[in-house]
């Protein structure tokens, strides 16, 4: 029998989920889209939030409403090949391809590089990398409650502090907003709609649907009903602060470029900020901090991705898969963060519409009462659109298919060419399973998903 949920334990939930979304990596892309945005700044947030507010609790929320255990689970609805594709690229994306790699750009872009000189060349994040990922390495190794208790201390500092950079950046405003930079002008919502996919979140969040779940029914929930109430209450609660915080972002960012000008990326424009209002002080505080939040969470994802190839390939050790993991990410990383964020961006531009349209998929799921035809179909038209949009962003155009997507493919220039095709695979999906089983030689081979 399910227990009430005590209102206090879905406010822990709400800020858990506000603490595991806002890493100190996601701190970079709100104000650099300010930065880019300039007085078109509203629009362009408001996209972002679509994506990397909503998007993220939408697949928690369809996580729980599946009643699966994991990830692959999930996906297999699809095909059980897919189920393995697309949990190994995500756990990857999440992972030494770009999160794990971040978050050690990210801790050198703010805690080293503003003390160092221009000319110093690639040598100090070389050896900041090795550094930082050996220890982040050595603390997956050997489990330990240190980082338990430095995220628990360091969260509240770390909002705190950003808290007070914010409120100090709305009351007192660098300057004037100024005009947007190339590819803001038109579009805005949508450039900033895309924007939010490098906060990976909406990957991620299908990883921490694990853990809500776990937490849920520890405490006593046990029907789904009860399990999408309280889900729906604590990212209800987690969606406020993100909105806020993020907002509050992108406005700094919009209001630093008349005096600070434009910078590379979104960390130097965070450290930009902080030591415009607090001077060197501002600029040590947040060289300490930062790069202890990102060594926090560089370990839960090194610990994650290397349990999950662990399972996936069980000759192979954790602790082997661990120290690859931390190595791989050392290469990454020594791309710089501005290349790095280049890199990434025309892989999510593929996997992201097929992700949400896998969570659109999980709540409709009841609907077309689990038929593999209808995802199959859906996420195939969704990936090959997609897929361009990645070579496009890559500067691979293919003009031939451009054209042809644009004339027939509403909202295909503004990076949502996919959703008209994913309703179209759907349906043809639904309707070759009729006559698969109408058809008295294919009847009875395809089941549906539970």
């Amino acid at each position: 029998m399910s227990k009430k949920i005590p209102f206090s334990f879905i406010i822990i939930i709400g800020f858990m989920l506000f603490a595991l979304f806002f890493g100190a990596g996601n701190l970079i892309f709100p104000p650099m889209l300010g930065q880019m945005a300039g007085e078109n700044v509203w629009a362009a947030n408001a996209g972002f939030l679509v994506t990397g507010v909503g998007l993220p609790l939408l697949a928690i929320t369809a996580f729980v409403f599946s009643g699966k255990g994991d990830l692959q689970s999930l996906a297999s609805r699809v095909h059980p090949l897919f189920g393995i594709v697309f949990t190994t690229v995500l756990y990857l994306a999440i992972g030494p391809f770009f999160a794990i790699p971040r978050a050690g750009n990210v801790s050198f872009e703010i805690g080293v590089k503003p003390f160092l000189s221009d000319h110093m060349g690639p040598i100090p994040l070389i050896i900041f990398t090795i550094i930082f990922f050996t220890i982040a390495c050595l603390l997956s190794l050997n489990p330990t409650k240190i980082i338990d208790v430095v995220g628990k201390f360091l969260t509240p500092f770390k909002l705190t502090f950003i808290g007070l950079l914010v409120i100090v950046a709305v009351i007192h405003p660098i300057g004037k907003f100024q005009a947007p930079a190339e590819g803001y002008s038109s579009h805005v919502f949508f450039k900033g709609f895309q924007e939010g996919y490098l906060t990976l979140d909406a990957l991620v969040a299908f990883v921490f649907g694990i853990i809500i779940v776990n937490a849920l029914k520890e405490k006593g929930a046990t029907t789904k009903k009860q399990l999408m109430i309280v889900c729906g209450k604590a990212t209800a609660i987690a969606a406020t602060l993100l909105v806020l915080i993020y907002t509050a972002l992108s406005y700094m960012g919009a209001s630093s470029v008349e005096k600070l000008g434009h910078f590379e990326n979104g960390a130097e424009v965070l450290a930009g900020v902080s030591s415009y209002y607090f001077g060197s002080y501002g600029s040590i505080l947040l060289g300490l901090m930062i790069p202890i939040a990102c060594l926090t969470t560089s370990v839960g994802l090194i610990t994650a991705c290397s349990s999950f190839f662990h399972i996936l390939f069980p000759s192979i050790s954790y602790q082997k898969i661990a120290i690859f993991l931390s190595a791989f990410s050392i290469l990454v990383a020594n791309i710089g963060l501005t290349q790095l964020i280049k890199v990434s961006t025309p892989v999510l531009m593929t996997m992201y519409p097929v992700a949400i349209s896998l969570i659109f998929l999980t709540f409709l799921h009841p609907l077309f009462k689990g038929k593999s035809e209808v995802y199959q179909g859906s996420l195939l038209l969704t990936f090959i659109i997609s897929l361009f949009d990645g070579l496009n962003a890559t500067g691979i155009k293919i003009e031939l298919v451009n054209n042809l997507f644009n004339q027939f493919l509403p909202m295909y220039r503004v990076g949502l060419g996919w959703l008209l095709p994913a309703v179209i695979g759907g349906l043809v999906g639904y309707v070759f399973n009729l006559v698969r089983k109408k058809n008295p030689l294919t009847a009875g081979k395809t089941r549906p998903n539970k």
